[in-house]
């Protein structure tokens, strides 16, 4: 697969000040891999080797189902589950039965999307660093975001350093921990309001102005969770 697949440029991500922009990237990633799994790597010997060998997890199997590019789909699931019958199945499986069951095991746990995502994902997270001591145009991009979530807010700063940003680590812990608390704060005020927007006690009649409250649940299991919120 070419790297470009995988990767895209961080400041186009940090561009759009809407939700974490960490999800946004990983989302987007994961989207140009899915559209090229189920389009010109059919054609590809190189990657349906791999996905022969990886195959894939449950949840991408899924969002492969509810997309186009059904038959390419199936001409990976063809060679896949032939690979899977000659390797596992073939041979009577009472011979060597806990050393098939550790193959289905190894199998399972593997996905050739996951990888893909990885290695674009943790070449962006080190992109992310390596733009922030460099370029000032990126690091005003990066403060004025609206909110990191949790998960990728204990990434970004378990991964900075001083060794590589000698001159902006501190600013940068500094930055995304402001955001961080701010949007807490935020979410605190919201789900507060939602809370008492359902209390007996509250004058709210149908025509009350729920405000940002409404999301409140959604936007706190987003943030929880590291995803992009469901509308």
């Amino acid at each position: 697969m070419r790297d470009d697949i995988c990767t895209i440029p961080v400041s186009e991500v940090f561009e759009v000040k809407d939700g974490c922009p960490i999800c946004r990237m990983r989302h987007t990633v994961e989207e140009k891999i899915l559209n090229y799994i189920l389009g010109d790597a059919m054609m590809e010997p190189d990657v349906r080797i791999e996905t022969n060998k990886k195959g894939f997890c449950t949840e991408h199997l899924n969002k492969m189902m509810n997309r186009r590019g059904r038959l390419q789909l199936a001409l990976m699931l063809e060679t896949h589950i032939k690979e899977v019958n000659s390797k596992i199945f073939e041979k009577n499986f009472l011979n060597g039965a806990n050393k098939k069951a550790g193959k289905i095991e190894k199998l399972s746990d593997s996905c050739f999307i996951c990888d893909k995502m990885d290695w674009g994902f943790e070449h962006m997270i080190d992109t992310i660093y390596r733009c922030y001591e460099k370029e000032r145009d990126f690091r005003n991009l990066f403060d004025a975001q609206p909110q990191f979530c949790m998960p990728h807010y204990e990434l970004l700063i378990n991964g900075a350093n001083k060794k590589n940003m000698p001159k902006y680590y501190k600013e940068f812990c500094s930055s995304i921990t402001k955001i961080t608390a701010q949007y807490t704060e935020k979410l605190c005020e919201d789900i507060s309001k939602y809370c008492m927007m359902y209390d007996y006690r509250s004058s709210a009649g149908k025509d009350a102005d729920w405000g940002d409250s409404k999301t409140a649940v959604e936007r706190i299991v987003a943030f929880l969770n590291g995803e992009i919120p469901k509308e």
